[in-house]
């Protein structure tokens, strides 16, 4: 056994593809399998804000997709939205502020449709819950949980379609948000019935130390498969590491 790091990678097939929107934009992805078995449920990835730094890289959503495939059977589908930069490569088109980035992740959802990947949802980070807020209500998604929502490029007219449509929303907020705090956060969401509302105590608005990485993964983890989880922190089988880190 040995213990799973912060640039720990667990066997996963990982396949890099081209995602193309409806206005002709090719986007930079990732799909990450589990090794020998179907997926169970399958999380797309909406990123933090580009224009600071947020890809599809970035950290937390870099160790799900390093993690989760191995650790709880699930497929994580990655993807630089458009003029959005990684290690991977920059996805074509130029930022749109929320508002072309809804065409980014149809055609994110369409892919893991045409795949016929199961129990789509949709984990979006800081700018990636707007751009979910806005645009992710669509007929294959499940549903969606939201980590540090600024609430920065949605409005509550989105959060009003969420109400009217019923699909499960959870929002993780950390405590120390430098945008939105869980004080004001809770009165933003408290006209969403159905949404599972979830302070983080400690956290920061990027999730930063093993330790809330845990929380995060065990919260997705939890949310697509419906069973409460708590992932191992070992691993009893081939590792690799990221140099990069």
């Amino acid at each position: 056994m040995e213990r799973i790091a912060a640039n720990s990678v667990l066997p996963a097939h990982r396949e890099p593809l081209t995602l193309v929107t409806s206005d002709g934009l090719r986007l930079v992805g990732e799909l990450a399998l589990p090794m020998d078995r179907p997926p169970v449920a399958t999380m797309v990835c909406l990123h933090p804000l580009p224009t600071h730094g947020g890809m599809m890289d970035s950290h937390l959503f870099r160790k799900a997709a390093w993690r989760l495939p191995a650790l709880a059977d699930l497929a994580v589908l990655r993807f630089n939205t458009r003029g959005t930069s990684s290690a991977s490569g920059t996805s074509e088109g130029a930022f749109d502020a929320c508002a072309g980035e809804g065409l980014d992740l149809r055609a994110a959802v369409d892919l893991a449709r045409d795949r016929g990947l199961p129990g789509i949802w949709l984990v979006g980070w800081s700018f990636g819950t707007d751009v979910v807020l806005r645009h992710g209500l669509l007929p294959d998604v499940q549903g969606a949980l939201l980590l540090s929502p600024p609430l920065r490029y949605s409005s509550v007219a989105d959060r009003q379609a969420w109400t009217a449509d019923g699909r499960p929303l959870v929002v993780m907020v950390p405590e120390f948000d430098d945008f939105l705090p869980p004080d004001e956060a809770a009165p933003a969401f408290a006209s969403v019935p159905q949404v599972q509302f979830l302070p983080v105590p400690g956290a920061k608005h990027l999730w930063v130390g093993e330790k809330y990485t845990t929380i995060v993964l065990n919260q997705i983890v939890s949310t697509l498969t419906g069973h409460p989880t708590q992932l191992p922190s070992d691993w009893d089988g081939p590792m690799s590491k990221w140099s990069d880190l």
